[in-house]
This record gives structure tokens, C-alpha cells and sequence, in this order.
């Protein structure tokens, strides 16, 4: 019979040191380098929030709200590289971190969340506050487990930082009963922990395709490299291989939504973001091309727009640690499994070795066209004297943090796709954004979560008034942990995307977007303690938002903008990159009538 692997490690070498599989759960976090975690307590965690109590080496952040301790570890995590870590209790403690936990899968973001679960010999008894949280979180996790023995516990624990990090980034979800948490059991450290599942992922790419993929990029007359969040996921050292790389072949530089930062925004090079918001000059070289190059992107259907019209004439070589992203929504001509920072050293390498001809000559032709394309602006808006316009503030935002030390998080709507437009990002880890779920109420949560691992920081969440009320409460942990983040609210009186679609897209029927119950939240920003500020002019916004920027206190910020503006250039729903709609273009609301002769806008 095959001794525990608790007792072989035991037996071979020291004895082991016998603790609680509370004590086990603490230790091991110390042991994987944590320092910070975010949780709530309750009856079926609380022997391990009594071992944390004894652990001065570890800071717990008490949340308002589960769904705010997953966010909140989302921005620590996607701010410094390192996995966010989650305590929270069973039943509805676990289904209310649901929706952080799915958006990280979502958005490939490391995650390790604990779970409190009743007794083993509860389980399916309907206890109180059980839940199936194995079962609920099957599908949006990376990788769960039920620990039902103690001495399982160590090695589940150092297992699960290692998927959650490595290959494809993701949330693993660990429950612990609560008689497990009491039990005792050897304790192993991370060097001697056995992993119970053969997983080793693929980081670096085949030498023949990415031969091949080089010499198709070296012949190409229309080059472009697509970039997602997976070259922010392997590390600065990738997005200073994609610069490089960006260098010697001359291709222009596009991104997705996740992928803000890991190429300069004030490089020549770059083109801005691509999709269904993105910039005018991105859209149509993505749709024109001849060489298309992934590089850490999933062909997000925000990205490809109409499928059979997406980039038709290219090939595309597609490179990412996911063997299952590759060729899944569109078919890859070379696809290349491996980390995107290693995938770039290789290509660079062998593009060095092959001696490409100078690319500037050949590539003139298309540097060209895209000059051409930049010369109109797509982000055009009429500006005004008397009212601030939501991009302006954007504008003025970042032009008043430049040169600080900024991290910007965002909530999800309008508001998100100006902030991506006019805030300019020159390195990774500054932009925390919920991409592929949308989640609204991601902002404010993500925002303490970053000001945790960065205290000296400047750290704005750019929100909008209907969605930065989802997880308002958070702002009281702001207040607890004396984090002075400040929340910049875009506040035009409605969920503004929501009201965009339905003026464009349903007949101006606007069936319940309006909030017409706002809070003042200025005086809410006082009821918690925080500094409350509002502009309503724009004379008056830039010394508002100096305010702001030099209070060392939480503040909630109401920038009472232009409640009527629509947020282009849009991509209608079933239209290609090259048939964007501009602001300026939009006189008349039947103006644009799509193949079924549905209102556009």
C-alpha cells in the first residue's frame, strides 16, 4: 500500500511539523509569499481566521461584500504580477464571490480563493449555509477542490498557486470543510509538496513554426502585431520583447481591451486599441492587412466583429499558452503554443538569425496608408464651453496624472471605453479593467485591491454613476485600511451604454436606464468619511481634480458630465472593421440602416 504523501515526505528527512488544517492553510500562504488577503468571515472559515489571528506575517483586508474581496484581490493581482488570495465562508459566502471568481477566468487572472465548507459529515444534508461550491464553481474555475483529510491539505494548497499562476493565468477554488480545518495533519512546505495532477504547460514555442512564422512575417507587405492581456500575464520582460520585436519587423502595434500598456502609447508604432470601440486607424489596418501576428489574444468577439468579415485577406499566426484558444473562434495559419514573453525571444532570435532585409522601404507603401487613417481623428467629440464632456474630463484626467505614479481602474460601460481612448498607458499593470465578463461594480473593489499592494500610489477608479453603486460599500474598506483611492465618477444620470444601445439600436425606447434616484455623492462620500467633490463646469474641473489628486483621503468624485454623448466609433453589430460609425457621422438617428433595414443609428 503507498504510504500518504504527508507521512513519505515526513519520513524522509525531518519530521514534519504537526499543525490544525487551519494552521496549514496560514502557513502555507506565508510559504507561497502572500502577504496581503481579502475575505469575509463566517461560521464555517472562523478556525482559520483564528490562525490568522496569530500570524502577523499576513494582512487581512475585511471586505463588505465576497464579491468585493474578489475584485479587490483581481486588481492586487493584476497590478503586481502575483496571485490574489480570497478567504471567504461557505454557502453564501462562496455563491457572492461567484461573479469575481467567473470574471477572472474570464479575463485570465490569478486567483487562489479558500472556501469555508460545514462538516464532512454535513455535506449533502442541506446544513446551514451549505452550498455545492465544488460544483457551482466546476465551470468557471481553472481548477477546484473539496480537501475532505488534513494531510491533503499542504499539497492542494501549493498545487493550487502553481496552477493559478503558471500556463493560461486563473482562479482555482480550494474548500475546506470545517472539521478539516480542526483535524491535524503534517505540514510540508512548497519544496516537498507532490502535486496530484501532471500539469506542466507548454511555454516555449516550436522552433519550425516559429521559423515559419518569421519568414511570413519578414515577406509581408501589410504586418501587424495584435496583442492581448496575455503579453501583460507573462511579465514586464514581454512587453519589452514586444517593443523590440515591434522595432525590427516595423509593424504597427494594436491592442485589445486587456492588452493596454504592453506597448507604449506614445510610440510611433502604436495604433491605438482595436474593436468594437477602438481607434479608426486600428480598425481598418486590422481589417486591411496581409500578416496578421496574435500575440496573447482570444479573437474576443468584441475584437473580430463580423466573423467572415474579419481581416479577410490576411494570415494570421496566432501565439498563446491556451492550446484550446488557438484556432478556436478563428482559424490560425500558424499556431504557436507557448508563453507570449518566450514565444518573443525566440522570434526575435530567429529574426536576427535570418538576416531579414531592412523593412522600412517595403513597408513605406503601408506606413502610408496608416498615416492616412490617422489623419482623421475617430475620437473627434464637439467640445463645449458651458458643459464638460465626458471625454474631456478624460482628457483633463490624464493629462493632470502624467508623470505620477498611476494605476487606473475602471467600472464597466461608456465611461470604460473613454477611459480606454483617451488615458494613455506606457507600461503594463496600470489599466484594471473587467474585459471579458463586463462585470459593473468591478471598479471600486479592484481600486482597494491595487492601493493594497501599491500604498504611495495614485489610484483612480474611473466609474460611472449606475455602475460604481454596485459595490459602493467598499468604500467603507477604504476608510478601515486608510487607502486614499479616489473614485471618478462619470456622472451623466444613466447607465450610459445601456442608453446608447437602446437609441441606436431599439428605437429610442428607453426601457429602465434612467437612474433617477442618484444618491448625492458628495454627501455619501461624507457619510463614510471619505472627501466628496463635484464639477458641473468645465472651468472649474482641472483645480477640482488637483483637489483630488493631492487629498491623502478616499475620494468620491461627481463629475456631473454631458448626460446626451454616445461613446464612438462604434462597430455596428454584424459589420467589419472598415464599416465603423464616427461621431461627427451621426446627424440624423436613421441616418445608418443596416442590411435589414433596422435602425443603426
Amino acid at each position: 500500500m503507498t504510504a500518504h504523501p504527508a507521512i513519505e515526505a515526513s519520513e524522509s528527512g525531518a519530521a514534519a511539523e504537526i499543525m490544525t488544517g487551519a494552521e496549514i492553510v496560514v502557513r502555507a500562504l506565508v510559504d507561497q509569499g502572500v502577504t496581503d488577503l481579502f475575505g469575509y468571515p463566517g461560521g464555517a472559515v472562523l478556525p482559520i481566521y483564528d490562525a490568522l489571528f496569530h500570524e502577523p506575517r499576513l494582512k487581512h483586508v475585511l471586505v463588505r461584500h465576497e464579491q468585493g474581496a474578489t475584485h479587490a484581490a483581481e486588481g492586487y493581482a493584476r497590478s503586481t504580477g502575483k496571485p490574489g488570495v480570497v478567504l471567504v465562508t461557505s454557502g453564501p459566502g462562496a455563491t457572492n464571490a461567484i461573479t469575481g471568481i467567473v470574471d477572472a477566468l474570464m479575463d485570465s487572472i490569478p486567483l487562489v480563493v479558500i472556501t469555508g465548507q460545514v462538516p464532512t459529515h454535513l455535506i449533502g444534508t442541506d446544513a446551514f449555509q451549505e452550498c455545492d461550491t465544488v460544483g457551482i464553481t466546476r465551470s468557471c474555475t481553472k481548477h477546484n477542490y473539496l480537501v475532505k483529510n488534513a494531510a491533503d491539505l499542504p499539497h492542494v494548497l501549493h498545487e493550487a498557486f502553481k496552477i493559478a499562476t503558471t500556463g493560461r493565468p486563473g482562479p482555482v477554488v480550494i474548500d475546506i470543510p470545517k472539521d478539516v480545518q480542526f483535524a491535524s495533519a503534517p505540514y510540508v512546505g512548497p519544496d516537498k509538496a507532490r502535486s496530484s495532477h501532471n500539469y506542466h504547460p507548454q511555454t516555449q514555442g516550436d522552433p519550425g513554426r516559429i521559423a515559419e512564422a518569421v519568414a511570413l512575417i519578414a515577406g509581408a507587405q501589410r504586418p501587424i502585431l495584435y496583442t492581448g492581456g496575455g503579453v501583460i500575464n507573462a511579465g514586464v520582460g514581454a512587453s519589452k520583447l514586444l517593443r523590440e520585436f515591434a522595432k525590427l519587423t516595423g509593424a504597427p502595434v494594436t491592442s485589445t481591451l486587456m492588452g493596454l500598456g504592453a506597448f507604449p502609447a506614445d510610440d510611433p508604432a502604436w495604433l491605438g486599441m482595436v474593436g468594437m470601440h477602438g481607434a479608426f486607424e486600428a480598425n481598418h489596418a486590422m481589417h486591411d492587412c496581409d500578416v496578421m501576428v496574435a500575440i496573447g489574444a482570444r479573437f474576443d468577439d468584441r475584437v473580430t466583429g463580423r466573423l467572415d468579415a474579419f481581416s479577410p485577406g490576411s494570415k494570421k499566426i496566432h501565439i498563446d499558452i491556451d492550446p484550446s484558444s488557438i484556432g478556436k473562434v478563428v482559424r490560425a495559419d500558424i499556431g504557436i503554443l507557448g508563453d507570449a514573453g518566450e514565444v518573443l525571444e525566440q522570434m526575435i532570435a530567429a529574426w536576427k538569425k535570418q538576416k531579414a532585409p531592412a523593412q522600412a522601404a517595403r513597408l513605406k507603401p503601408w506606413w502610408d496608408q496608416i498615416d492616412r487613417w490617422r489623419a482623421r481623428n475617430g475620437f473627434a467629440y464637439r467640445p463645449s464651453s458651458s458643459i464638460i464632456k465626458p471625454q474631456y474630463a478624460i482628457e483633463r484626467l490624464y493629462e493632470l496624472t502624467r508623470g505620477r505614479d498611476t494605476y487606473i481602474t475602471t467600472e464597466v460601460g461608456q465611461h470604460q471605453m473613454w477611459a480606454a481612448q483617451f488615458f494613455k498607458f506606457n507600461e503594463p499593470n496600470r489599466w484594471m479593467t473587467s474585459g471579458g465578463l463586463g462585470t459593473m461594480g468591478y471598479g471600486l473593489p479592484a481600486a482597494v485591491g491595487v492601493q493594497m499592494a501599491h500604498p504611495d500610489a495614485l489610484v483612480i477608479d474611473i466609474g460611472g454613476d449606475a455602475s460604481v453603486q454596485m459595490t459602493m460599500q467598499e468604500m467603507s474598506t477604504a476608510i478601515q485600511y486608510d487607502l486614499p483611492i479616489k473614485i471618478f465618477i462619470l456622472n451623466n444620470e444613466w447607465m450610459g451604454m445601456v442608453r446608447q444601445w437602446q437609441q441606436l439600436l431599439h428605437g429610442e425606447r428607453y426601457s429602465h436606464s434612467y437612474s433617477e434616484s442618484l444618491p448625492d455623492f458628495v454627501k455619501l462620500a461624507e457619510a463614510f468619511g471619505a472627501v466628496g467633490l463635484r464639477a458641473e463646469h468645465p472651468d472649474e474641473l482641472d483645480a477640482k481634480i488637483m483637489e483630488m489628486i493631492e487629498t491623502r483621503r478616499p475620494v468620491l468624485f461627481d463629475c456631473r458630465v454631458e448626460r446626451a454623448e454616445n461613446c464612438f466609433p462604434m462597430i455596428p453589430s454584424g459589420k467589419a472593421h472598415n464599416e465603423m460609425i464616427l461621431g461627427e457621422e451621426v446627424t440624423d438617428i436613421g441616418a445608418v440602416i443596416d442590411d435589414a433595414g433596422r435602425k443603426l443609428v
